[in-house]
């Protein structure tokens, strides 16, 4: 009998012209690794200031078993904490089924277990039968803190140590976040999350994928035609695009291009400028004239993340300006849709047997770049063929 085979692909030495093998993208072991080596010691955009305006005002944020929790005290000042109690760890204060949300919690947090209470900095403040605990000082038993940081309006939490200070994570970013005014920007809308039934390298791989937009996206590639410009910059990836004029087959881009008004604080050249910047891990921001947008996908499982984001924009009141922000949403929420069709086809395919990994155009240098880096950090990611539990027991066990 003969059977159909495979035929062996031309991999090469360097590894730098194909993507990550399959297996990384529905291993559970693998998801650990990364984990402990790329999602702990990142940071987190969480919110942005201007969505915590008042005293007792916090943000969840939840991401691969961890909580946060950002508040702003009575002194007007921002803490982060752990979102648990440090009596059973009961989770203090509640987010959406995603572990995502806000709220105000008056002057105190109060825990729903025991009803411990905490002030807005932290400290406990009150224990009920707090004759029941040998040797107890309250001083002892404040919320645990948790690192943070405010840049360019955004607060951002990191839940490992790290090597990167906030500075030097958005240092390739920082001038395009001063020239658009990120700092000043107030929320245009709330912040959503929605599953997204794929591996969260699968969604930003997606992201920096220039190759798909002609194909895949008819209305984003009337808007940009071929102006899509890749590049990367101290690990950071950045495509820009020119919206133009003119007319298209799409009503939205039509009318988005003609009811864009004019932004005085801009220089000439991004006008009509759509910016993307992808920051590692899996952190972006889409930058318009109009608006700008954050967007984060977050491991659950190997084949299912989070999708996460927020709308943000400086106050404007011009007719034209409202409507050019329906417009750009409009014509986003297709993209969107678009591309959780074709994750998902991609999804679909990383489990078959015969898929093991594929090239990269030579030009899509922002693909290239993040598989680099996912093969420094985690170093099995080489291995084109599963390397087995033993191995990947050995690496999770490794310093």
């Amino acid at each position: 009998m003969n059977l159909m085979t495979t035929p062996p692909r031309p991999f090469s030495a360097d590894q730098s012209g194909w993507s990550l093998p399959a297996w990384t993208y529905y291993d559970e072991d693998f998801q650990k690794l990364e984990r402990k080596h790329i999602f702990m010691p990142a940071w987190h955009l969480v919110c942005h200031v201007s969505d915590l305006p008042r005293a007792g005002d916090y943000r969840t944020f939840s991401m691969m078993g961890e909580r946060a929790l950002v508040l702003r005290g009575r002194d007007g000042q921002l803490r982060a904490f752990h979102n648990v109690c440090p009596h059973r760890a009961a989770r203090l204060v509640d987010g959406d089924a995603f572990g995502d949300g806000g709220g105000n919690c008056g002057g105190r947090m109060t825990c729903p277990y025991h009803a411990w209470s905490f002030a807005l900095d932290g400290k406990l403040l009150a224990v009920p039968f707090i004759e029941e605990y040998e040797n107890f000082d309250k001083a002892d038993f404040g919320l645990f803190p948790l690192e943070h940081g405010v840049s360019h309006g955004f607060v951002y939490v990191r839940f490992g140590s790290g090597t990167q200070t906030l500075e030097e994570y958005l240092g390739p970013i920082a001038e395009e976040m001063g020239l658009y005014r990120f700092a000043e920007m107030e929320p245009i809308g709330p912040i959503r999350s929605r599953i997204r039934e794929v591996n969260w390298k699968n969604a930003c791989d997606n992201y920096v994928d220039a190759l798909h937009v002609r194909v895949a996206h008819p209305g984003l590639s009337s808007l940009v035609r071929d102006t899509y410009r890749l590049s990367v910059d101290r690990g950071v990836d950045k495509i820009f695009a020119d919206a133009g004029a003119g007319k298209s087959a799409h009503a939205s881009v039509t009318a988005y291009r003609a009811m864009l008004p004019r932004v005085d604080y801009l220089p000439e050249e991004r006008q009509n400028m759509w910016t993307y910047f992808r920051l590692f891990p899996g952190l972006m921001f889409d930058v318009y004239p109009d608006q700008i947008d954050f967007m984060q996908f977050i491991p659950i499982s190997p084949t299912r993340c989070i999708l996460r984001d927020g709308a943000y924009a400086l106050p404007d009141s011009r007719r034209e300006m409202r409507a050019a922000r329906y417009l750009n949403q409009r014509i986003n929420r297709d993209v969107n849709a678009e591309d959780k069709t074709l994750i998902e086809r991609v999804q679909d395919g990383m489990g078959t047997t015969p898929f093991k990994t594929g090239p990269l155009g030579k030009n899509e240098i922002c693909l290239r770049a993040f598989a680099q880096r996912m093969r420094a950090t985690i170093p099995i990611a080489a291995e084109v063929e599963h390397p087995g539990r033993e191995a990947l027991q050995a690496a999770l066990d490794a310093a």
